[in-house]
């Protein structure tokens, strides 16, 4: 299997309306109490974070692992497939993105572990972190969009930008995967 690209038949996601509630721009001070174990080392509070510069937040269900089957299924669920080509869209955009004023941050997030997270991190030569909410306290505090598969929680694609404590732009959903970075670039007033 070829984690880098995409097959042409992969099921389109539809707006499920399952993010409408993050579109509000209301103040986020629920999430002040999280903190998020970065692949970096550090763990990360977006909120905090936000306040210092903008936060790119690119969320995603999974990443495979090679010589690892996917979940049973996992090609025919809408948007669950292209976690490794998103990640590399965005390693590929990162220039553009820190050459913004201000510059923001940028991390990934899924609810897999960091160790998971790290050998993706390492393999794909991420330049930006990957955050972990294994614990599903941001998932939850945020009531992100999730589906269940083999008894797993895991995010459904969307993309969110933080400044300042609050959700100022967001993509949902995000499709296709490896065209996520390039999309997150309209959530900047440019």
């Amino acid at each position: 299997m070829d984690w880098n690209t995409l097959p042409d038949n992969l099921p389109v996601p539809i707006d499920d309306g399952a993010a409408d509630h993050l579109k509000a721009q209301r103040e986020l001070a629920e999430i002040a109490r999280v903190n998020l174990q970065a692949t970096s080392g550090p763990y990360v509070n977006i909120y905090t974070e936000s306040f210092e510069r903008p936060v790119l937040l690119f969320i995603y269900p999974r990443t495979g692992q090679p010589g690892v089957p996917n979940p049973n299924g996992w090609d025919d669920i809408p948007g669950a497939r292209g976690c490794t080509p998103e990640l590399c869209s965005i390693k590929d955009s990162v220039e553009f993105f820190l050459q913004l004023t201000p510059r923001p941050a940028i991390f990934a997030l899924s609810t897999q572990g960091t160790a998971y997270q790290l050998e993706v991190a390492t393999r794909l030569s991420l330049p930006y972190p990957i955050l972990s909410d294994e614990g599903l306290e941001l998932t939850r505090t945020l009531h992100l969009p999730t589906f269940e598969v083999e008894g797993e929680t895991l995010l459904k694609r969307i993309t969110l930008l933080f400044n300042k404590g609050r959700i100022t732009g967001l993509q949902y959903p995000v499709f296709p995967s490896n065209q996520a970075a390039q999309d997150a670039q309209k959530l900047f007033d440019l």
